[in-house]
């Protein structure tokens, strides 16, 4: 069985939102992870997903040839328009 939950959240001043514990926890998001916000004009909701593709988080700290960045960006567009 598929449960659907409705949880009201307050927007912020910063206009952010807190993912409640309950939600977090069945979808393991845990602190420093990125998630994909979606918007579908049709429905007028936002869609929020956890991001569990390969090359999501970006990596600080290293440096990165501008060919290799062409490159993730290129898979990454894919990606996304293959619908993950």
């Amino acid at each position: 069985m598929i449960r659907i939950y409705t949880v009201l959240v307050r927007v912020s001043r910063r206009f952010q939102i807190t993912i409640p514990s309950e939600i977090r926890r069945k979808l393991n998001i845990r602190e420093g992870d990125y998630v994909d916000v979606e918007l579908d004009e049709r429905e007028g909701v936002v869609i929020v997903r956890p991001c569990r593709r390969k090359r999501c988080t970006p990596r600080f700290g290293r440096r990165l040839a501008r060919k290799r960045i062409d490159e993730t960006v290129e898979e990454d567009v894919e990606a996304i328009l293959s619908g993950y």
